[in-house]
């Protein structure tokens, strides 16, 4: 399981930027994980409370937005769910694609009190 240091870095560099830019209170994190990083979401979801146990970011909430992994395919153009689909095109049945998203690990934003 690597979403465990995954996730510890993640708080680490929420931290340091809400310190470096003088944020007192976050009450949301907000992160973009993609259906072909080879993050799971709801591990990360599991894994948040007990590593912002006892740091400032122990009341924040964790949002997490799922991104499609999407491609295209290399012999019809076909745009596809790499994940619906088992990586092989529904129009043509070729395997050779270019991922064009569900690749990221993203902290999308901070949610902060107005």
């Amino acid at each position: 399981m690597h979403e465990i240091g995954i996730v510890k870095g993640m708080v680490k560099t929420v931290a340091a930027f809400a310190r470096k830019n003088g944020i007192d209170g976050i009450e949301a994190i907000v992160l973009q994980i993609g259906e072909l990083s080879l993050v799971i979401p709801e591990y990360v979801a599991e894994l948040y409370p007990m590593v912002v146990k006892g740091t400032p970011l122990e009341n924040t909430r964790l949002e997490i937005e799922t991104v499609p992994g999407t491609a295209e395919c290399d012999a019809c153009d076909e745009i596809y769910s790499v994940i619906a689909c088992e990586g092989i095109c529904p129009n043509c049945g070729s395997s050779e694609k270019t991922v064009l998203s569900g690749m990221v690990f993203l902290i999308k934003a901070l949610r902060v009190p107005q």
